[in-house]
């Protein structure tokens, strides 16, 4: 479950939450008491997010931008940024759902699987490559990108492109990190990095006093 409480739709009086519960989870369900969408998620997202109805519009507003048809990036390499992010976010809600959108425009499984590893794949051309590179200072750097990034970029894209995989990019970036904190949709699971156990009978002291590497 969600650290925040979920709006069930007997709460709901914004008429845009309205109409994306009736779309997504039919007109008639409680996505809070009956969970589940089409695509498989949980839907808790959607619920958690009419917490604050004008921040819930602002988000969906912020998925038609990327769909517009003003955009003009390409949408596979659009996804590759989005899919990225989820994956050096650590989400993987973002990272799942951007895989599968990946799938939708054509993009091959061998490509999609190659995403966490690209740096040593050979499936991406120059220009897929590019910008995944230009992903990773976006969301591992933070935003810190070397002059020759850019330089890359620039041999395919114009300014209004690269800006408009910069905003793109760093919303999913954004949107990760909010789903990881608040445990939201395939991100509610237990944190992988936890002390492993040690064996029974073990002490403290048998750590401490183990032998250490010698030094050169």
């Amino acid at each position: 479950m969600p650290v925040l409480r979920q709006v069930p739709r007997a709460e709901v009086t914004d008429p845009v939450i309205t109409t994306y519960y009736n779309r997504l989870f039919g007109p008639d369900r409680d996505p809070v008491a009956s969970p589940g969408t089409a695509t498989g998620t949980p839907g808790d997202w959607w619920t958690v997010f009419a917490l604050a109805p004008d921040i819930f519009k602002h988000a969906v507003d912020g998925f038609a931008v990327y769909r517009h048809p003003d955009r003009k990036i390409d949408p596979v390499l659009r996804e590759l940024g989005q899919t990225r992010a989820g994956w050096v976010k650590g989400s993987q809600f973002v990272f799942s759902q951007h895989c599968k959108s990946l799938r939708g425009l054509g993009v091959s499984d061998d490509k999609i699987a190659a995403v966490p590893h690209w740096q040593v794949s050979d499936v991406f051309n120059d220009q897929e490559r590019a910008v995944l590179a230009y992903a990773d200072c976006l969301t591992a750097g933070d935003g810190r990108t070397p002059t020759e990034v850019f330089d890359k970029l620039k041999t395919f894209w114009s300014d209004e492109q690269i800006f408009e995989f910069t905003y793109i990019t760093t919303l999913y970036a954004m949107h990760a990190v909010i789903t990881r904190a608040l445990k939201m949709e395939f991100d509610n699971r237990p944190d992988p990095i936890v002390e492993v156990a040690a064996p029974e009978g073990f002490k403290a002291q048998d750590f401490l006093s183990a032998p250490r590497p010698a030094e050169s």
